[in-house]
């Protein structure tokens, strides 16, 4: 390493990381645990109402587009060993040939802006799913404070500002602190993910195809204009969204005024039937039908002469239980003088598997669940579903980057050209194939009559609300599901420390090496001087991320998240003298306003994921270039695949135009917001890179052919 005086910024990197510290790494920002938790419902919206049911077969189609791009990288990586990854390789690739070389500059740049577009929105992402997660559990935590159905934005906002600066002091402090993070974190996360695999699939196996079991109810926490316990608002329940092993009663829902609320249908029309009723005929001319909710227990209920007297074990804040009643419709008591619960009823029947008509804008054809666990796997290879697969694989490509971040790690790495592919392809093995596939099967084959993949959908985190149901019915009693939850939800927690840390990790030394070749301002091209790390890069991008973070928490629930919980959760919080500070009133908005906005969580997934597709995409050009009359060519490894993970990069681009008109109802909004996003970065990048080269008195295109890397012959 080179030695520099105190007033020259060192330009090198400590070589401390074996394959271990890389493959650890890039395992952190994989993260199977923690985005299990946080893109279920994103998957669940994404494609919606039906592409849902092909979301373990679009895994296994983006898993196949990574391991494509994975070995290019790693092939890459044993010619060019240096810290920039794909920006490195594509100037390295192109000064080695005779007459490409004239590109080596450009192709350097346009790869580096592009991966930027990966690099600097992806942390932001993190950041601000795990302000998501971070309200989701307030709410277990702190339900008179916090709602369960929506977060608290000034809660996520705040934690968005903490959280991505606090990770970036890690990232700041340097590598080998990072490194043991990611070590300790992997360790606890994996362990968590088997345990909630193997009782997510027990308890379906457990059951048989129509049996009394635990449900949600509510999704949100039900206030009330009277008080049910004097000085508290709130309703008297540990959460908002309780699992119980009976039917719950429904209600009308009413408005301000006191009146009943119509229910509506898909395209947002009034619900009308022949005879008034949900599950009516439905008919323009009919009666309207009301909307409803689920009951909660209030005072009155348990008061002495009620009419309807409840078991012991129910109190105020419960959910009200269905009941047996008579042919006149009067209460069915037991022999104790209470009412006689009907026990809730889970289907897997294959009726129920799929509702709704296709072409229907009123009954959309809905996916709910999987009749078995061979559908779980096959759902979606039908010719004619193919676009169902590839949909998801577009939100796929999420939880499965990472296995590339390594190669920005070369100066950092004892034996680059040895350790680093390895890396490469044993991080993606380990945490796609092992971890994901298992992990995702387990929850699609978890789904069910009594939380549909609409249900995951509309929920802040449905991963924590199988987690609770599963664990009430395997500890018995609620209580032991919520600390189950809450366990696991502090492993996904720690797991996405380690992710934020390893995107601001990666993203900061592309940043870094950019800034060492003055292709963006030159300071982010310095070290600092004791602690040897990109802390400009580094810094810069803890701001950046914490504006992408608020972004993506302000609009989650909104476009194909839209719920009416949301909107029964926003009504009830409006007027509680303890929540106003919680939630502002100027971030309130009906259902309808939700449903017309786009999803921000969706859309800056997808830019995130654009940016990844492309990157991806001129990688694998950089490999066929870099080993082009290389004496290491190897037809397979270094034409046939990179060609084919160029196409299928290319494909899983390509839909983010058509895939909204190859499905139904799906929404278009987040897509092209995406590419418009993307389009306008583009456009900058060109601007900028002609505005710097001329000011620099640069030329684009290099004048004659110059020294390739050493590492490469």
């Amino acid at each position: 390493m080179s030695t520099s005086s105190p007033s020259t910024p060192p330009t090198e990197m400590k070589k401390t990381l074996g394959l271990t510290g890389l493959t650890v790494n890039a395992m952190a920002l994989i993260a199977p645990g923690a985005f299990l938790w946080l893109t279920f419902q994103e998957q669940a919206s994404y494609g919606a109402p039906m592409a849902g049911g092909a979301m373990w077969l679009g895994i296994v189609v983006a898993l196949l587009l990574c391991f494509a791009t994975a070995i290019s990288y790693a092939e890459l990586s044993k010619l060019y060993p240096g810290a920039g990854s794909s920006y490195f390789f594509a100037e390295q690739a192109f000064l080695s040939k005779t007459h490409a070389y004239k590109f080596a500059r450009l192709s350097k740049f346009v790869i580096g802006w592009a991966s930027h577009l990966y690099y600097w929105v992806y942390p932001g992402v993190m950041v601000g799913v795990t302000a998501i997660i971070v309200g989701y559990l307030a709410s277990s935590f702190f339900p008179n404070t916090f709602s369960s159905a929506v977060n608290s934005p000034t809660l996520m906002i705040g934690f968005c500002v903490l959280f991505a600066f606090g990770v970036a002091y890690i990232a700041y402090n340097g590598v080998n602190g990072s490194t043991g993070v990611n070590i300790a974190i992997n360790v606890i996360q994996i362990s968590a993910l088997i345990v909630f695999s193997v009782i997510a699939i027990g308890y379906r196996l457990g059951l048989k195809e129509v049996e009394a079991g635990v449900h949600n109810i509510g999704g949100f926490d039900l206030v009330y204009k009277e008080k049910c316990i004097p000085g508290n608002y709130w309703a008297a329940s540990s959460s908002g969204v309780q699992s119980v092993p009976y039917a719950v009663a429904t209600e009308d829902v009413k408005d301000a005024d006191d009146k009943p609320v119509a229910d509506k249908w898909a395209d947002g029309t009034d619900k009308k039937t022949a005879d008034g009723t949900p599950d009516g005929k439905p008919d323009d001319n009919g009666k309207i039908v009301i909307k409803q909710q689920d009951r909660m227990v209030k005072d009155d209920d348990l008061k002495a002469d009620a009419k309807m007297p409840l078991p012991a074990g129910i109190a105020v804040g419960d959910p009200f239980p269905d009941y047996k009643k008579k042919d006149d419709g009067s209460p069915d008591l037991g022999k104790d003088g209470k009412l006689q619960l009907l026990g809730f009823v889970l289907s897997y029947a294959k009726k129920d598997c799929v509702s709704g008509t296709p072409g229907d804008a009123k009954t959309p054809e809905t996916f709910n669940f999987h009749e078995t666990a061979a559908s779980v796997v096959t759902s979606g290879s039908a010719p004619h579903k193919w676009n169902f697969s590839i949909i998801q694989a577009c939100i796929a490509i999420l939880i499965l980057v990472g296995f590339e971040s390594v190669t920005s790690m070369g100066e950092e790495a004892k034996n680059a050209k040895r350790d680093i592919p390895r890396a490469v392809l044993l991080s993606l093995f380990i945490q796609g194939v092992v971890c994901y596939l298992i992990e995702y099967f387990a929850a699609n084959f978890y789904l069910n009559s009594g939380y549909t993949l609409s249900s995951a959908s509309a929920s802040s985190a449905p991963i924590g609300d199988m987690m609770v149901m599963t664990g009430t019915k395997l500890f018995g009693n609620y209580t032991a599901g919520i600390w189950y939850m809450r366990i696991q939800a502090i492993t996904v927690f720690l797991a996405l420390i380690g992710t934020t840390l390893s995107c601001i990790n990666t993203g900061a030394r592309v940043t870094y090496a950019m800034g060492r070749d003055d292709e963006v301002p030159s300071h982010f091209g310095m070290l600092h001087g004791k602690k040897l790390t990109p802390h400009r890069a580094i810094w810069t991008l803890a701001a950046v991320s914490t504006v992408i973070g608020i972004l993506v928490t302000i609009w989650y629930l909104c476009g194909p998240s839209a719920s009416d919980s949301m909107t029964t959760a926003l009504d009830s919080i409006k007027d509680n003298p303890q929540t106003s500070f919680w939630y502002p009133k100027f971030l309130f908005f009906s259902k309808e306003w939700a449903a017309a906005l786009p999803n921000s969580f969706i859309t800056l997934s997808l830019v995130s994921n654009f940016g990844t597709f492309l990157l991806y995409m001129l990688t694998c050009v950089i490999a066929i270039v870099a080993f082009r009359q290389h004496h290491m060519f190897n037809g397979i490894k270094h034409v046939v695949i990179p060609v084919f993970g160029l196409l299928a990069n290319f494909a899983c681009m390509s839909f983010y135009l058509i895939g909204p008109w190859t499905v139904n109802n799906m929404s278009w909004k987040e897509s092209y917001l995406a590419l418009g996003i993307a389009g306008v970065w583009g456009i900058y990048g060109a601007i900028y890179f002609a505005m710097s080269s001329k000011k620099k008195g640069r030329t684009v295109l290099v004048a004659k052919p110059a020294e390739a890397d050493a590492s490469a012959t």
